[in-house]
């Protein structure tokens, strides 16, 4: 993960007058309280991109899947004869079942 060029110019003197601006604006009392609502939203974000990573995970696997069955051979299924042992003509190409 690359940062932004612009955080490289936020340094710690910076970080501390953005501190005491926000004392300033919202109080002492309310910082930890903004602080930890900020904690918690990151929280709540990380877990719904977790949750949304999953999905797509899912989803991509569900689609590669299907992809996979609608490209399978049809002819793997079929056995070459029946229980009784009498053969299965191959298919004719052009003759079909003979529509009413």
């Amino acid at each position: 993960m690359t940062a932004h060029p612009l955080l490289a110019l936020i340094d710690a003197p910076i970080i501390i007058g953005i501190l005491i601006v926000g004392a300033l604006l919202f109080g002492a009392d309310k910082l930890p309280k903004l602080a930890r609502s900020a904690g918690q939203a990151k929280k709540e974000f990380l877990v719904g991109q977790a949750e949304a990573d999953e999905a797509a995970a899912k989803a991509r696997e569900e689609a590669r899947q299907r992809a996979a069955a609608q490209h399978a051979d049809v002819m793997d299924n079929v056995e070459a004869g029946s229980i009784s042992g009498e053969s299965v003509p191959p298919p004719t190409p052009g003759s079909g079942t003979p529509t009413l």
